[in-house]
């Protein structure tokens, strides 16, 4: 009977150790299942407040979706597509429509835009003049390097009267080739948008892209003029093309036109409040 006795409560603890092991394994398989529910996507910027608007504007309505979203900061315009296209990143906001068609065109990546956002106009600025009708004869003008920003820069030259573009082209493609007239010998001085905040010193305007003079700290209403956007220059939220239309590039459409997206962008004391609206916004907000 003893030997009875032992084997039942030997078999008893065999039971409630296995049954304890199936709980384990139970909840363990429910952890695992919970985890991958969570989708992790990384969104690549530049220096600027289109970081902020991923976290701010974007993320909390894709948080809302299961997704865990991180930002990645490059210093220039390059290394963003092309971590895009490497899968690096999942998704990035830095650049205008414009760019990112001519830039994928010359470097063979199949990237797409999934929709436009508000976006911060290029500004004249300068250290040591207070109007553009101060400026000098034979000025040096620090512009853009890239092409699609150099093209704006001359529209916004031209647009301010000092120079001139060839005729039936196509300006947002213009180039310093293009220039027919210059009225005031200005000296465009190409360089890297990054640097051109820096630049102020040794010309006398810089013509800086929204962005790097938002990260600069400067003023827009000490700008001596902005820009108005065309449509093709307001930044796009894009990816690779193979993920336009499956659920990252839907998911990401649906939180730009979603109400967390529209508060952060309308909020009367944030930093996206002037930027310039793309249609498919103003179609459904109005332009306030």
């Amino acid at each position: 009977m003893n030997k009875l006795k032992k084997f039942a409560l030997i078999a008893l603890t065999a039971v409630v150790a296995l049954g304890t092991a199936a709980c384990g394994s139970t909840s363990n398989s429910s952890s695992n299942s919970s985890s991958k529910e969570t989708k992790n996507i990384t969104i690549g910027v530049c220096p600027g407040p289109y970081g902020d608007m991923v976290k701010k504007a974007i993320a909390p309505a894709l948080e809302k979706k299961g997704y865990k979203v991180s930002t990645k900061e490059f210093s220039d315009y390059v290394q963003p597509n092309k971590a895009l296209a490497n899968k690096e990143i999942d998704a990035n906001l830095f650049q205008h429509a414009a760019y990112l068609q001519k830039f994928s065109k010359d470097n063979n990546l199949d990237l797409s835009a999934v929709i436009s956002v508000p976006t911060a106009g290029m500004g004249i600025f300068s250290n040591t003049i207070k109007s553009l009708d101060k400026l000098p004869d034979g000025a040096k003008v620090a512009i853009p390097n890239d092409p699609s920003n150099l093209a704006r820069a001359l529209i916004l030259l031209k647009n301010q009267g000092f120079i001139g573009i060839k005729a039936n082209i196509d300006e947002t493609k213009a180039t310093q080739n293009d220039v027919t007239e210059n009225k005031k010998n200005l000296k465009l001085t190409p360089i890297e948008a990054a640097q051109e905040p820096r630049s102020l010193d040794s010309v006398d305007i810089a013509l800086i892209t929204g962005n790097y003079a938002i990260s600069a700290g400067m003023d827009f209403s000490k700008a001596l003029a902005v820009e108005k956007l065309a449509e093709n220059y307001k930044n796009v939220v894009a990816v690779r093309t193979e993920d336009l239309n499956k659920e990252l590039g839907k998911d990401l459409k649906e939180a730009v036109e979603s109400a967390e997206f529209k508060n952060a962008i309308e909020d009367a004391n944030g930093e996206f409040k002037s930027f310039d609206k793309p249609e498919w916004y103003i179609n459904k907000y109005g332009n306030k």
